[in-house]
């Protein structure tokens, strides 16, 4: 349970890092790329990874699509934080759950149950009413925590075909999609600071390890706990999922003073719910 709850703190703090740099206005390309760096060097010393393992006949579409995908996620998770709040953006983070369960059913035919349909109909409800405007807001961001939600449901997807490639060890599959991520993170900046003539700053060096470090943290306890409940992986599921959204929830009301509706609540109370329905949906 230990390794749950490190996951989870990991995980909410990486979004209060990205909402703290917004008030040293910090560059979240320069943070991003520093943040695959840091990853990347704490992926290699944690778990050693051997590359020469790696040839021509590894997934190499897969791990493209997700290097390229994950640091365009992870600017649309910053700015979904800096325009919409922890809250919502973690509610439609771990609401991305719904991609990979769609495509289940539609692409590759798996059987629904009652549980699991009612629980996906909950859930679009949730984020109808998490991501509503409140009256006095001329503005609705909703496209960033949208990105976020199909981009994270879709890298969830293909990092399951990663699982399921056992030619090579997880942890080596994962560096190399960290080092594509990196490198694609870093061109970003070098165009920048080329053509945009925006300066490498201290402070996004700072922000960047730090959030390498948690972001690196989240991944590797979630793995751990994964491994203490081998024979119950929908503890680690919900637990996950549920545990963020409530977190992180509690640190932007109480720390960040979010304002939300009561649509809003009403919408993460229902997120709540569609989550526990689906880990019974496991049962049945």
């Amino acid at each position: 349970m230990l390794f749950l709850v490190l996951s989870i703190l990991c995980s909410v703090i990486v979004g209060v890092i990205f909402k703290i740099t917004r008030k040293y206005n910090g560059n979240p390309t320069q943070i991003v790329a520093l943040n695959y760096v840091t990853a990347l060097a704490l992926c290699y010393f944690t778990y050693n990874p051997n590359l020469a393992e790696v040839n021509a006949n590894a997934l190499w579409n897969i791990y493209i699509a997700i290097g390229f995908l994950l640091p365009f996620v992870f600017l649309s998770l910053v700015a979904s934080i800096k325009h919409m709040g922890i809250v919502k953006t973690d509610a439609a983070q771990r609401l991305s759950l719904f991609i990979p369960i769609l495509a289940a059913w539609l692409i590759f035919k798996e059987e629904f149950n009652t549980y699991k349909v009612i629980g996906i109909v909950i859930g679009f409800l949730a984020l109808l009413f998490i991501l509503r405007k409140q009256s006095g807001n001329t503005q609705n961001k909703w496209f960033f925590p949208a990105a976020v939600l199909i981009g994270f449901g879709v890298i969830d997807i293909l990092f399951k075909q990663i699982a399921l490639y056992t030619t090579l060890p997880y942890p080596t599959s994962l560096f190399v999609v960290f080092c594509i991520s990196c490198v694609v993170a870093i061109l970003i900046s070098i165009y920048e600071m080329a053509i945009k003539k925006v300066n490498l700053e201290p402070k996004n060096l700072i922000f960047g390890v730090l959030v390498g470090v948690f972001n690196f943290g989240n991944i590797l306890f979630y793995l751990k706990a994964h491994k203490a409940f081998a024979d119950n992986p929908s503890t680690v599921f919900a637990g996950m999922n549920m545990g963020v959204i409530i977190l992180g929830s509690l640190v932007g009301l109480l720390f960040f003073k979010e304002k939300l509706s009561k649509i809003n609540f009403i919408g993460i109370f229902l997120a709540l719910i569609s989550i526990i329905l689906i880990v019974i949906s496991q049962f049945n």
